[in-house]
């Protein structure tokens, strides 16, 4: 039985930091195992140096990202235990009030319609009268 059938994807262990590269960190898991937290999963964001909040000693708690079986490798994170500061819901849209409103709609043609009425008989009118003949 392979040893890294110990751990499963999921699994939340503690471990101690054995070394600290520029590409991640190594943390012993057990005796016999140890894996690595790539930089990208040290925190959320950018991390410039994973010296500045990592030391060599320090004690860890960290998530099984991923098992190799084939590289007897374990991926782990610290990332995916960290909780972000968003809201458990969406930001409500604020519109902006407009107060400027075109004069469209059937308010505005109900006044407009007598007028305009008119203004085609009128032109009716006109054309009549002014047909050559």
């Amino acid at each position: 039985m392979a040893k890294t059938k110990k751990y499963k994807i999921g699994d939340i262990v503690d471990g101690i930091v054995t070394g600290v590269q520029s590409y991640g960190v190594f943390v012993q898991l057990d005796d016999e195992l140890q894996g690595l937290i790539h930089i990208s999963e040290c925190k959320h964001g950018y991390v410039s140096n994973i010296e500045n909040f990592i030391k060599v000693g320090e004690k860890l708690r960290v998530i099984v990202i991923d098992v190799d079986e084939y590289s007897k490798k374990i991926s782990l994170s610290l990332r995916a235990l960290e909780s972000l500061n968003t809201p458990p819901f969406p930001a409500k849209i604020r519109y902006k009030k407009r107060y400027n409103k075109s004069n469209i709609g059937f308010k505005t043609l109900e006044k407009a319609l007598p007028k305009m009425i008119e203004n085609g008989l009128k032109d009716i009118e006109y054309d009549e009268d002014h047909i050559p003949t």
